[in-house]
């Protein structure tokens, strides 16, 4: 392992997230809350540990990132944002402890959305908005953004690219990594402009456009108002949200083809036609299921519920109109299986991600085939191209270690003394990047009362979601830190 490319990249890190903190200070100073001074301190503390790190590392060459290095500086990226994004939280006195600040920065960053805060609204603007703003950063990728930045500093971006970007095979706009990034980042900002007109549109004011944009585009989650998306009980904000959830749940590449002008880029994609089969069944379900159970009195109002819902899980954004937990049993049930698809590949959302499960139901039915037909030679595609058998060992071994992980950690969640349910829900709202849950970290409810040591395990499921596992997981390996 080479550390001074390493403290190179992790210093450019530390100076983006403590320069983003600008934004939130200006809406303190602009209402003089009491939150001014913990922000100025944050930024001081980030950028002078921005500043050690880059001088520790300024000495490194090009060539130097390789991709232990790449795998070490994307997942310790999120860790030292998370424990600067924290201090905001733990200076001003949102939670009681550091643990809990850290809780609510972790997920913030990797756009999961499960809170500690007991009552949201207490807290000034500028703190919201902080909270909010990590969740914008988070979402398209801190590591992306500072791609833009990295080749003027002497440092390759590819490796980076790769060990970041969801899904199994990022998508490559240009052959320049940098105008892939500036490209990723442009529909992610054209996006986030339109949504915020839209809902100012509504009736929101620009703070509140701004910070339930920042949660749409990146699938994330959390909102400024304790009654979340649900409390402004607006027909008109709940379909403008959902429709943009459905955007940051696809591929932006699609969407980057798309503005280009190749209007049948997302209907030629066989993951997001796939996307599309999963959502269109869970919301005829879920809309029916409401409507004939006497849940919502029309036909109109079961659809918009189950829609918003039924989108925002899947997405992994985890906004929420209404107690879905009082809903049918099945709807709930659903919206379980739901945190595990997840968002498709080269998406701000979390899970497993639709290519992922597509590969999965191909690779069983083709098995099947096999049984009645020994000899024959049956290959698995990905629209027209033939996937190979490492993709395929890469696809199904992830789904193995994805299941496995969430096995452990609920169990040693139920160690910890939390119900069944809310252990299965937990971990699997956590690791999937989803917020709420079922049980006690249900749609009304909060992360605050999970024990000490079950907010670590949690913030290490959301980096274990947020990074797609392999690249967490690869640092536990003794030979990531062998030369």
């Amino acid at each position: 392992m080479r550390f001074r490319v390493l403290f190179k990249v992790l210093g450019l890190m530390a100076a983006i997230i403590s320069l983003f903190m600008l934004w939130p200070l200006v809406w303190a100073l602009k209402d003089g809350s009491e939150d001014v001074k913990p922000f100025l301190l944050s930024i001081s503390c980030g950028l002078l540990a921005a500043g050690a790190l880059f001088a520790m590392g300024r000495h490194s060459r090009t060539h130097d990132l390789g991709i232990r290095e790449a795998f070490a500086a994307v997942s310790l990226s999120w860790v030292m944002a998370s424990c600067i994004g924290a201090l905001p939280y733990f200076l001003y006195g949102s939670v009681p402890t550091y643990t809990e600040a850290f809780f609510e920065a972790m997920s913030g960053f990797t756009t999961t959305g499960a809170s500690v805060f007991t009552n949201i609204e207490a807290n000034p603007r500028g703190i919201l908005f902080w909270r909010d703003l990590t969740h914008w950063l988070g979402g398209m990728g801190i590591i992306v953004l500072s791609l833009a930045v990295l080749p003027f500093l002497g440092i390759g971006g590819m490796q980076l690219y790769k060990a970041e970007v969801p899904g199994p095979t990022p998508e490559k706009l240009t052959p320049r990594i940098r105008q892939t990034a500036l490209l990723l980042w442009g529909v992610y900002l054209l996006f986030s402009g339109v949504e915020t007109v839209l809902l100012m549109f509504g009736g929101m004011d620009l703070f509140e456009a701004l910070t339930h944009t920042f949660g749409t585009m990146a699938t994330g989650g959390f909102s400024p108002l304790n009654g979340s998306i649900g409390q402004y009980g607006s027909a008109y904000i709940d379909w403008v949200i959902t429709v943009f959830m459905f955007l940051a749940g696809a591929n932006f590449a699609l969407h980057y083809l798309m503005l280009k002008g190749n209007l049948s880029a997302w209907w030629q994609d066989e993951e997001f036609r796939f996307y599309i089969k999963i959502l269109a069944f869970s919301i005829g379900t879920a809309t029916a299921f409401l409507y004939f159970s006497g849940t919502y009195p029309t036909v109109l109002d079961s659809l918009r519920y189950g829609a918003f819902q039924v989108v925002s899980i899947t997405t992994t954004t985890g906004y929420v109109t209404a107690d879905y937990e009082k809903w049918p049993f099945y709807i709930q049930y659903l919206l379980l299986f739901l945190m595990f698809v997840g968002g498709c590949a080269g998406s701000t959302g979390g899970g497993m991600k639709n290519v992922r499960i597509m590969l999965l139901v191909k690779l069983v039915k083709t098995e099947l085939h096999r049984l009645l037909h020994p000899k024959a030679i049956i290959p698995i595609r990905l629209g027209k191209k033939a996937i190979n058998f490492d993709v395929m060992g890469s696809v199904t071994a992830f789904f193995v270690l994805y299941i496995g992980l969430f096995a452990i950690a609920a169990l040693a969640m139920a160690a910890l003394g939390v119900d069944v349910l809310t252990a299965i829900a937990s971990v699997a709202a956590t690791i999937g990047n989803i917020g709420p849950g079922l049980g006690t970290v249900g749609p009304t409810e909060n992360y605050a009362h999970i024990p000490f040591l079950g907010k670590w395990i949690l913030c290490l499921c959301m980096l274990l979601g947020r990074l797609e596992i392999y690249t967490v997981m690869i640092l536990f390996l003794p030979t990531a830190w062998r030369r």
